[in-house]
């Protein structure tokens, strides 16, 4: 009898420790698949999310690297063209270039001559269209930094409503695997929303501050133009 006992025992024991370890290797797709059409849809919409922050950071990093690039030697070949009257040639140099900083050089080339009034206003127009250039979808990827952690708790907010709505009309018994099912996938849509939101965001701010570098070399190397050209002959 008492052998008996234990043997049931172990087997409820085993039962128990065999129904946690499935529980515990419950994985993210099953959570997604049975969180119904409404967690599947805002799961999909988080996904789509990630994809064009990350496809937006890339194209935009590359685009500030190559606009970063510039001649070292640059600024004293436009100093030697235009001490000499060679404005041609400094032209053709901002040409060859094709960067920022050579079309906003180039620009206050096309002035010489006007006052010098003229040719600053000149070059911080050309310098607000490169900016625009340079911060071209980067506000996408701020609004994607935001909007995905709320869509998250959307998807937690509508979890929540299906897990107090199935109590509603269990007729009094609550059936604990249901509602745990439910919780589940509401937290999942608000992890996959806080991970979207800051994965956006870090590439975002990234995103700012190796932009803001580009602008300040256009700013310096403006400058360096106007002092050339207040220089006296």
């Amino acid at each position: 009898m008492l052998s008996t006992l234990i043997q049931d025992t172990a087997q409820d024991a085993d039962a128990l420790i065999e129904g946690e370890s499935v529980e515990k290797t419950l994985s993210i797709v099953e959570l997604i698949t049975t969180g119904g059409t409404a967690g599947i849809i805002i799961i999909a919409l988080l996904f789509v999310l990630f994809i064009v922050a990350l496809y937006i950071y890339f194209e935009r990093i590359l685009a500030v690297k190559d606009a970063s690039k510039v001649d070292s030697n640059f600024m004293n070949q436009i100093r030697d063209y235009v001490s000499d009257g060679k404005i041609d040639s400094a032209q053709n140099l901002c040409s060859q270039s094709n960067t920022p900083v050579s079309r906003l050089i180039s620009k206050g080339i096309s002035r010489i001559g006007k006052p010098l009034e003229d040719i600053n206003t000149a070059i911080e127009n050309a310098g607000r269209l490169e900016v625009y250039r340079l911060e071209k979808n980067v506000s996408v990827l701020a609004t994607i930094s935001g909007a995905a952690p709320m869509i998250g708790f959307l998807g937690t907010v509508i979890g929540m409503i299906l897990s107090i709505f199935e109590i509603a009309n269990s007729g009094g018994s609550i059936d604990i695997k249901t509602l745990a099912d439910g919780l589940y996938t509401a937290m999942t849509t608000t992890v996959g929303g806080l991970i979207v939101g800051i994965v956006a965001y870090i590439a975002y701010n990234h995103l700012v501050v190796r932009t803001d570098k580009v602008v300040y070399q256009m700013e310096a190397n403006s400058l360096d133009f106007l002092d050339l050209l207040n220089e006296p002959i």
